[in-house]
Parts: structure tokens; sequence; C-alpha cells
């Protein structure tokens, strides 16, 4: 008799631990459920040069358009050369040109009336006259000089530019643009008013 109750026993303990085993309910089942698996992945971040800016902006002070290039924004070089030599250009032209009006000038109040401005008649012989008197000369002169002062301004500050482009240039790119932190603008339906509501979302992932 005790013979039978221990099987017994027995029997109704496996079934008990067979139904436990197939309970995907129960949690005391050893079962593991691969959805709550979690799998942390390293997150890498960009190496900051605070001192980038600084190297930006002194190759361009050296050598313009080496900022851009230590960007590796080699599209701007073209356009830093260009606006540069435009200026420069045009401030080489009305140096040029205040030389030959000033030289004719000096020429006249030493007494000669052979200069280029004075002219001559068909035979190669002076004009009685001069085709552009002293007053002329004195005003195309500071019309020229007006011209080259402004031309190096014009210069100055597109070298000046060049340099304060690279620098900000060095800034923006360290800035942190990814899509885990953005600003972005929708468009919203207002169903109390019947009309579209236009706002910025701010996403933030972590």
């Amino acid at each position: 008799m005790p013979n039978k109750v221990f099987y017994l026993f027995l029997l109704i303990s496996g079934f008990g631990f067979f139904g436990q085993a197939q309970n995907p309910n129960d949690s005391t089942s050893i079962a593991i459920d691969e959805k709550l698996i979690v799998i942390n992945e390293p997150l890498v971040g960009r190496v900051i040069d605070p001192l980038a800016p600084s190297k930006a902006a002194f190759y361009s002070a050296v050598l313009p358009g080496l900022g851009q290039a230590y960007n590796k924004k080699y599209w701007k070089i073209p356009l830093v050369y260009a606006a540069i030599g435009t200026g420069a250009y045009f401030y080489v032209t009305n140096t040029n040109e205040l030389n030959r009006f000033r030289d004719a000038y000096k020429n006249r109040l030493a007494g000669f009336n052979n200069d280029e401005f004075w002219g001559v008649d068909i035979n190669g012989n002076p004009n009685a006259s001069p085709r552009i008197d002293s007053d002329g000369l004195v005003r195309a002169q500071q019309t020229f000089r007006r011209n080259q002062e402004l031309s190096l301004l014009i210069t100055i500050g597109f070298y000046a530019l060049n340099i304060l482009d690279a620098n900000i240039d060095a800034h923006l790119l360290q800035f942190n643009v990814d899509e885990n932190l953005a600003i972005k603008p929708h468009i919203q339906y207002n169903q109390m008013e019947n009309s579209s509501d236009l706002g910025l979302t701010l996403n933030f992932k972590f």
C-alpha cells in the first residue's frame, strides 16, 4: 500500500512539472523571451578640436583660400581669389590712371605743353589750347584717387572676409547635427478653427 501511494505521488508531481513547463504565462518557466533581450550599442562621438577655428583663420591669413582647404571646402577657393583679385585689379588700374594725370599735371606746372592730354594738330605741333586743362587734370586725379582708395578698402574687406569665413566654417563643422537631436517644422490641422497651424517639433532621442 505505501508503494502505491509513493508511485501515485510521483505521477501527480510529474504531471504538475510538465504543465508548468508548458505554460508560457507561468513566472517560473525557464523559457526566455527573445523580445526582452536588449542589445546596447556604444555611441561613437566625434572628436572636437577647439583650436580648429583658430587654425583655419591663421591659414587663411597667411594665404587666402588655405583655410577653406583646411576645412575641405575646396569650392570656395576660386571664389576667394576671384573676389580678392577683382579688388586688386581695380586698385592697380586706378593707380595707373592716377599716375598718368598726375605726371601730366606736374609737366604743366613745369611749363611744358607736350603731355598726352594737351593734344597736337594735324602737323604734329601742340595745340594752341589743351584738350584737358589743368583744372580737368586736378579733377581727374581726385576721381582716380577716390576710386583707388575704394578699391583698396574692398580688397582688404574681401581678405578679412576670407579669414572670417574660414573661422566660422570651422566652428559650424563641429556642431552636432545628429538626427537624434533636431528641430523640424511641421504643419498640423486645427479641427477647432478648420485651419492649418505651422509649428516646430523638437526631437531628442537617447
